[in-house]
């Protein structure tokens, strides 16, 4: 995991997308483990109080689990939570804006789909 190069937003914000990505990739899968706060901020160079902020959140809304004196764990059905709503936020936030900048240009859907599978 890296934090992605965008630094107009807040660190804690990076260090969940870059969670919320391990987790939506299969990095992390439903029960599996997450580094400890320390680790993560060692691996991310980032203050550990902004680690256990951007974990905060995960508990916060129910995509992560803590056991006590064992550790934070990726909490059943996180993954398709997450992917939900990565998806609602392209077709709501995303979209519209691609497609105005295609129109702009004159693309053509259909041609940039055939474009792949050539």
């Amino acid at each position: 995991m890296t934090l992605r190069t965008s630094h107009e937003k807040p660190v804690y914000v990076r260090l969940r997308e870059t969670i919320a990505d391990a987790i939506l990739s299969g990095k992390y899968r439903d029960g599996d483990p997450l580094p400890s706060v320390r680790a993560l901020a060692a691996e991310q160079q980032a203050n550990p109080l902004t680690v256990a902020k951007a974990y905060q959140g995960f508990q916060d809304e129910g995509l992560v689990t803590v056991r006590r004196g064992v550790g934070l764990f990726v909490a059943p059905g996180a993954r398709l939570r997450l992917r939900d709503g990565e998806r609602r936020r392209f077709v709501e936030e995303e979209w519209p804006a691609i497609q105005e900048r295609m129109a702009r240009l004159g693309l053509n859907p259909s041609e940039l789909l055939n474009r792949e599978r050539a």
